[in-house]
């Protein structure tokens, strides 16, 4: 076994919930992702919708069982001694399938090897193995430092819930439901001058309509940095319910600039141009509100695309008058109005 080491460490991530163009739904998850050489381990393995063990909706107790678990305080879950490392983000079932590796202590250090894609109970590495992912020897203090700050200080915890201010109620109550319906909690208000400083605190993001002025918005500013808290804020774009949701979505994503795997997105003339870190899934749709303000929309690209910057032609009947693009991979989402 290789005698390299490899650098361990952890980032907040993000499985991109939102409301697909079929009209079905994708749950919003926020966990913690293992960092190995710098980058994303979920990067380096095949394009991949899956959350590591480590995510925030988990019951406290459950969360320590499997942080303890990747320390080897406890029996490993699986066997050959193999640990789960990612699994399914709706329901976390092996029978969905799950990325599982064997973790090992060797003197001091930390190996993990034999990385398999695993539906049943044994794993086939033969048929199923990540040939040429692994195997990684971590030092065990950085290991265990990186691990154990999950432990004992309870970490802030992702404000998962979003506060909506706009005129056109029926879209703020449209809009509340589907954040709802992705595990993302908001409410609907049009003054939070009476709202308890501990109350602005459970929030992550604030969601203004077209209809609110700037004077409106900075006191919603204004009452938010006297709470001692710092939000994101969002401006809609257009009353288009699965293209707010992308706006917020993008809006509440936690995960280092640097270590995001969709990092540009421009849409002008015609084409949209995308950037991402490794190869991935990128779908693209396009929104519109037609000259009766019916909602349009368009799956305009479904594809994976190499590491790189690439430029996308759009169907011209998808992006005709005033529309708008959403990128979206496994772990992020991006909007843009469409310039002419």
């Amino acid at each position: 076994m290789s005698a390299e080491y490899a650098t361990f460490g952890l980032a907040p991530a993000m499985r991109a919930g939102g409301v697909l163009a079929d009209g079905g739904y994708q749950v919003h998850r926020d966990f913690v992702d293992f960092i190995v050489d710098g980058r994303p381990l979920l990067f380096q393995l095949s394009d991949l919708d899956a959350v590591s063990p480590l995510a925030s909706d988990v019951p406290p107790a459950i969360f320590t069982a499997h942080v303890r678990s990747l320390l080897l305080e406890a029996e490993a879950p699986l066997p050959g001694g193999r640990y789960v490392i990612y699994g399914c983000p709706e329901c976390a079932d092996l029978a969905c399938g799950a990325v599982t590796a064997v973790i090992d202590k060797e003197g001091g250090d930390f190996i993990w090897r034999d990385f398999a894609w695993q539906t049943e109970e044994h794993a086939d590495l033969q048929l199923n193995g990540y040939h040429g992912i692994g195997p990684f020897r971590f030092r065990g203090a950085e290991y265990r430092d990186a691990l154990g700050s999950l432990l004992g200080a309870e970490a802030e915890a992702p404000r998962r819930r979003v506060l909506l201010i706009g005129a056109r109620v029926a879209v703020l109550a449209k809009l509340a439901a589907a954040l709802r319906t992705i595990g993302i909690g908001a409410e609907i208000t049009h003054d939070v001058s009476g709202v308890p400083a501990d109350e602005l605190r459970t929030y992550g993001a604030v969601a203004f309509g077209h209809a609110i002025g700037e004077e409106q918005r900075a006191t919603v500013r204004r009452a938010f940095t006297a709470a001692g808290v710092e939000v994101a804020y969002v401006v809609g774009l257009a009353p288009i319910v699965p293209l707010l949701v992308a706006q917020i979505e993008h809006a509440l994503d936690r995960s280092p600039v640097e270590q995001r795997r969709l990092t540009r997105l421009v849409a002008a003339d015609g084409e949209a141009g995308v950037e991402v870190t490794s190869p991935c899934r990128v779908r693209l749709t396009a929104y519109r509100l037609d000259f009766l303000y019916r909602t349009r929309i368009h799956e305009v690209f479904d594809g994976v695309l190499e590491a790189g910057r690439h430029r996308i032609a759009l169907d011209a009947k998808a992006v005709k008058g005033e529309s708008f693009v959403v990128a979206r991979t496994a772990g992020g989402v991006l909007v843009e109005a469409m310039a002419r």
